[in-house]
């Protein structure tokens, strides 16, 4: 089966009723990108207690720091808003951090999507990061590992992974794609919304996808630039804001990776394909797009995916996988459904959703554990690929994941 791309089926999931109250419900696929939710129930009573959700503590050496950057290219206007002259991102930086005193953690999502989230009354508190805001980074030169989030999606939707990347010593940058993820807020409380267009076709739709694509590779080999200026002892923060103590220099930007779920693990193979600076890429789950289908990759790449609810795969992943010549390897998590692939599964189940409402959605794999495997198997694949580390999960099935299958 193709594999839905858009994760912003979980985006309006949250958005049009608040965590205690939505109901997840089936997803079905108008056109690539898109998904008719069907209408949530908000009959559900809000929480009566003060409930905290909490994401698994990463399980890695190191402490964790953040910071949060606005980008601007002003050598391009936005391809969504033509108005906007120049093209502003929000990507936040999680990397190793030396020590964590005196430092707070940060939130999961900025003040604005926590708002529309998780409006007064709930009774639910949302998850606090465990990255603590501007806090020294680790000496040394570290490996970099850049994320682009599912379609709709804002850059938080895989911090448990990316948690987990930082805290065994990647810098890891995620990247919020502006008028693409459904909200995304600047510095001042300033806050962007979608504004791709609805198709109107399937056509249209393949077409809107492809120019997303294409945005995003810009998106993610801008930031990758910007990232060799700050290693360079610039700061590329529009507003010029401190940067963490110890960041200039620590970025190894030979050893480059990219992650990615749905549209954004089609991002990582397409920016591969056209950007030698990344070595080493991981799909979760989406379908491939773009030239990289036909073209494919001479570098190491991982398709991570979920159960085929027809027990078929994905026509483009046969297509790519014919036309990788690098190190590749297909996986299956048993049990997942696309949006596994998220933090927001173990949220829903923590904020009172039955196994029945979430499985449409998310399968029947439970969230904290769907997490635990998936930080496994990419920090695996990264430590051989751009560490030259052992890697052995990668050789063949593991006692310790049971859920995990080796297609290929």
């Amino acid at each position: 089966m193709k594999r839905i791309l858009a994760a912003v089926a979980a985006a309006s999931l949250l958005l049009v009723t608040p965590l205690t109250t939505a109901r997840a419900a089936p997803v079905r696929t108008a056109s690539p990108g898109f998904v008719d939710v069907p209408a949530i129930s908000n009959h559900r009573p809000a929480v009566d207690r003060d409930l905290q959700l909490t994401l698994p503590k990463p399980t890695g050496p190191l402490r964790v720091g953040t910071v949060s950057l606005h980008l601007v290219d002003k050598s391009r206007s936005d391809p969504w808003v033509p108005s906007e002259s120049a093209r502003e991102l929000m990507v936040q930086v999680w990397y190793p951090a030396r020590n964590i005193r005196g430092y707070s953690r940060e939130p999961w999502v900025s003040p604005a999507i926590a708002k529309v989230l998780n409006p007064p009354g709930s009774g639910v508190r949302l998850p606090l990061s465990h990255g603590y805001a501007g806090a020294p980074v680790e000496p040394g030169q570290h490996p970099v590992v850049l994320y682009s989030p599912g379609f709709g999606l804002w850059r938080a939707g895989n911090t448990a992974v990316v948690e987990q990347l930082a805290s065994h010593g990647y810098v890891v940058v995620t990247i919020d794609h502006t008028h693409d993820a459904q909200l995304v807020e600047f510095p001042g409380g300033r806050v962007a919304k979608q504004a791709i267009p609805q198709p109107t076709d399937e056509a249209e739709g393949d077409r809107i996808i492809e120019k997303a694509l294409a945005v995003r590779v810009a998106d993610t080999r801008f930031t990758l630039g910007r990232l060799g200026a700050l290693n360079r002892g610039h700061n590329p923060d529009a507003e010029r804001r401190s940067l963490p103590k110890g960041l200039a220099g620590a970025l190894d930007l030979t050893r480059v990776g990219m992650f990615g779920v749905s549209l954004g693990g089609a991002t990582a193979a397409e920016t591969m394909l056209v950007d030698r600076r990344i070595r080493a890429g991981v799909n979760l789950d989406g379908t491939i797009f773009g030239r990289v289908v036909t073209a494919g990759l001479d570098r190491p790449f991982l398709q991570f995916g979920s159960e085929p609810d027809d027990g078929e795969a994905d026509e483009t992943w046969n297509a790519f996988w014919a036309r990788l010549r690098g190190p590749r390897l297909e996986i299956q998590l048993t049990g997942s459904k696309h949006l596994s692939f998220t933090d927001l599964h173990t949220l829903l189940q923590q904020s009172g959703q039955s196994a029945a409402e979430l499985e449409p959605v998310f399968g029947t794999i439970d969230g904290r554990r769907s997490i635990i495997v998936q930080r496994a198997y990419v920090l695996a694949f990264f430590d051989r690929y751009l560490c030259h580390g052992p890697g052995h999960l990668l050789d063949g099935p593991s006692p310790r994941y049971p859920e995990l299958v080796f297609v290929r």
